[in-house]
């Protein structure tokens, strides 16, 4: 029997109003180009230029004199070259040859989906039964490159959830970049990558025992030379240098709303997106909160599993996720250790759902099968929509199975809470399908979820709409747990 699930009324659609300023280069003959051509105006004409686009732009973005500023000294390295002063320019020139490697990027042009749902840090000035949350999306815009977007919403004591309206601004954190490596931590981790002994050591013989990512490229780039015929070997020593680049930290200004904060794609390995945060609400032992989010990175052709850390949702730390158990998509941590480990399920071989336990968070072997495809609406795959739950009767994992016409439903599942890899039981039918008003999209016939949440004795489930737009659902999760384990394994 079909478990009545109730489908909210608040959606939440792309808007393509929401734009950032970003950094644009098209190549450094183009660039000095001009640059010589802006250092060869006037005062007078650089004046008459730039106004109209201080005027108009300003109304668009926060500070956007800043930003062009920002992005001419990005190009400092360039001026000596062409015996141009770059200290000695007026401020107006150099917000002029700012704006010309500038662009406008709308980040949530096509789509606004796949959100996950977490308690806020902050809970103070709330009515009884009201809970504040964060919402995390994956956001695509031009050439469907994906990133990172966040809402933040109050759940009433009726599980109404009411989002709280975006700012007019959308901004780019700071990054910061780890500047030296230590050698034999870092080719611990490069095992993944599973390049030849010979070769691996070949690198590690040419590096210090502490060396810097300018070091690393110079070597990666000379063997390149030397196994130019090598493609498969090529592109193995270039996921060497994109294990060093994935390493960073991104801090948001304090006076910046949490929906003007996007994480885009910084790295080389995100080049093409930031797919599907899973975020949860992680305690230690100690009693202490840090926010992780697992997310998979996409550079047109590989994909990488990372790992974000936050306490706050304005300083961010990024970093790889290695190991046997860390290749493919679906990872998801889960909200405490069980038994002094650290559990993630993943779902590595693309169709059966794994388990596995770590003493490092970033550090994934031995996967374990969990569940495999059973029932008829998930035949070609199963997976997770996010990290476990905890109740009393288990950990509550809600799943999406793929069946006919590439169908993808959610369903849950119900595992043991000292023993998550025994399941104890699953859903024979599905919690949500796709219905006449949800089955139209970038992607037709897709519900997914990255996270949801239990608040006033439901569960309260936010989805992508076949991967264009987003809404809720909400469940009785006595109601859900009874019939879990009515149905068994």
């Amino acid at each position: 029997m079909r478990l009545s699930i109730e489908r909210k009324s608040t959606k939440i659609y792309p808007d393509l109003k929401r734009v950032v300023a970003r950094f644009f280069f098209n190549g450094e003959a183009r660039a000095k180009s001009i640059i010589q051509l802006v250092a060869a105006m006037s005062d007078a004409e650089v004046d008459i230029t730039i106004m109209p686009i201080l005027r108009e732009f300003s109304r668009r973005h926060r500070n956007i004199t800043r930003i062009f500023e920002r992005h001419a000294d990005r190009l400092r390295h360039l001026f000596p070259g062409l015996q141009i002063d770059y200290d000695g320019m007026s401020l107006k020139r150099k917000l002029l040859t700012g704006s010309y490697f500038t662009n406008e990027y709308s980040i949530e042009s096509a789509a606004f989906f796949n959100p996950s749902l977490v308690e806020d840090v902050d809970q103070s000035g709330l009515e009884e039964g009201q809970r504040r949350v964060i919402m995390s999306f994956r956001a695509v815009g031009e050439g469907h490159v994906s990133s990172i977007a966040f809402r933040s919403g109050i759940i009433d004591k009726n599980n109404e959830i009411s989002l709280i309206a975006p700012g007019n601004y959308v901004d780019e954190a700071e990054i910061i970049r780890n500047s030296r490596y230590h050698k034999q931590t870092f080719f611990q981790n490069a095992v993944s990558i599973r390049l030849p002994d010979s070769v691996m050591r070949e690198i590690q013989n040419c590096l210090p025992d502490e060396f810097e990512y300018l070091a690393l490229k110079k070597v990666i780039r000379e063997m390149q030379q030397r196994f130019q015929v090598d493609h498969l070997l090529k592109k193995g020593l270039e996921r060497v240098l994109w294990l060093a680049d994935s390493y960073y930290e991104l801090n948001f200004s304090l006076d910046t709303d949490l929906s003007d904060r996007v994480i885009f794609p910084y790295s080389d390995a995100e080049s093409r997106g930031i797919e599907d945060a899973r975020f949860v609400k992680y305690t230690s032992e100690n009693g202490n909160v840090t926010y992780y989010a697992t997310y998979t990175a996409y550079d047109g052709i590989t994909i990488q599993p990372k790992l974000l850390q936050t306490k706050d949702f304005y300083n961010f730390k990024i970093m790889p996720l290695y190991g046997e158990g860390a290749q493919n998509k679906n990872l998801a941590l889960f909200p405490r250790k069980i038994n002094g480990k650290y559990v993630m399920i993943s779902r590595i071989d693309g169709i059966n759902g794994y388990i596995m336990y770590s003493d490092k968070i970033n550090i994934w072997e031995n996967p374990q099968i969990l569940h495999q495809p059973k029932y008829a609406w998930e035949f070609v795959q199963v997976g997770n929509c996010g990290s476990p739950i905890e109740t009393p009767d288990g950990w509550l994992v809600i799943t999406h199975g793929v069946g006919p016409m590439r169908t993808y439903c959610i369903g849950a599942s119900l595992l043991d809470l000292e023993n998550p890899a025994k399941e104890i039981g699953r859903l024979r039918e599905p919690l949500l399908m796709p219905n006449k008003d949800e089955r139209e999209g970038y992607v037709p016939n897709v519900l997914y979820s990255c996270g949801s949440i239990i608040h006033n004795d439901e569960l309260i489930i936010p989805y992508g709409l076949s991967d264009y737009a987003s809404g809720f659902a909400t469940v009785n999760l006595e109601k859900l747990l009874t019939q879990i384990k009515e149905d068994g394994i």
